[in-house]
């Protein structure tokens, strides 16, 4: 579908898993818009749930086409058709047909020009695979909604950009499942992302080794010699500023993150440890290698907390601000 050339403004927000602390979270980014610049948007969620879970907030029961407006007196919500059930902290699988409706529409939304962008708010797998939820996760998900897209995950903080390559497999999968493709794959959609998207010209990536000093020259492991390495040097051949295998260890220290936008990591524990450690309440979940722009918190549902009135909403405005930066530098 043809994109709206004149943008509304507008980001469209998902209710993610309502048992979790998405909707509190959501009525807080809104109650805080003007303390803390929020950009405007709607949330697709079922209105009665939110009447229910957040009393005395404002809520307006919009169409994608009215939120701007509403957005300054009241939360916009454009209602689902798939109806919320079920209490706080206690995840149900009758609520998947609304997860699942919400992230349908806002990227429906997002290609025909009703909202700018697409920021999610956290799921959880279970509910959805009992429900038959045929996807790994939501970015898997993501990626067949957009034809088939190749997804790539970057945690995106004040001072790091981590992304990386093997993402939610165990551990003793990773090198298995590490090749140089893959690496090759992920730092390309990286750097074209990061010069399309974050207007940096000529991104620079630092790809980190697999094992303890990225293999000791093959004495800890032959992965970094005979994957990374090659991966390196492909990735030179077409342009990319890479440098690597370098060891992990010594990566992310304040002196070693100033000489790189983003590290390319090889398995999941290796990015998001650092990257939230940095920055977890600002630190944002970007979607790259998509046709429309994806941002999220970088934490989970919080089915412990939810319902207690004491999620705190940062990293969602982090997400939501870094949407609204990425579609005006994408505009």
């Amino acid at each position: 579908m043809e994109r709206d050339p004149s943008p509304r403004r507008i980001l469209a927000l998902t209710a993610g898993d309502p048992s979790g602390i998405g909707p509190e979270i959501a009525a807080a980014a809104w109650r805080l818009r003007a303390e803390h610049a929020v950009p405007p948007f709607y949330l697709l969620s079922d209105p009665d749930l939110m009447r229910a879970r957040m009393p005395g907030l404002p809520l307006a029961v919009v169409w994608p086409e009215d939120s701007a407006s509403a957005f300054a007196d009241a939360l916009p919500v454009v209602p689902l058709r798939a109806r919320f059930t079920g209490a706080p902290g206690r995840p149900e699988t009758a609520n998947a047909a609304g997860i699942v409706e919400a992230i349908e529409r806002a990227v429906a939304d997002v290609a025909s020009g009703k909202a700018d962008a697409l920021v999610t708010c956290p799921i959880a797998k279970k509910p959805l695979y009992d429900s038959g939820f045929a996807y790994p996760g939501h970015t898997e998900f993501l990626g067949h909604l957009a034809g088939g897209a190749r997804p790539v995950m970057m945690l995106a903080g004040p001072d790091l950009r981590a992304v990386p390559v093997t993402v939610h497999v165990a551990l003793a999968e990773v090198p298995r499942l590490l090749t140089t493709r893959a690496i090759v794959e992920t730092a390309g959609i990286t750097a074209r992302d990061l010069a399309d998207r974050f207007g940096i010209a000529r991104p620079r990536l630092a790809i980190a080794g697999l094992n303890p000093h990225a293999g000791e020259d093959g004495a800890m492991g032959r992965e970094d010699e005979d994957v990374v390495r090659p991966a390196v040097a492909e990735l030179v051949s077409l342009g990319i500023d890479a440098r690597g295998p370098l060891p992990a260890d010594t990566m992310f220290h304040p002196r070693a993150r100033a000489t790189y936008d983003a590290a390319i990591c090889m398995y999941h524990d290796q990015a998001l440890i650092p990257a939230k450690a940095l920055a977890f309440d600002e630190t944002v979940n970007v979607t790259l290698g998509l046709p429309f722009i994806r941002t999220s918190p970088d934490h989970g549902t919080a089915f412990d907390i939810a319902g207690q009135g004491i999620a705190r909403p940062d990293s969602l405005i982090a997400a939501l601000k870094l949407a609204r930066a990425m579609a005006d530098a994408k505009a």
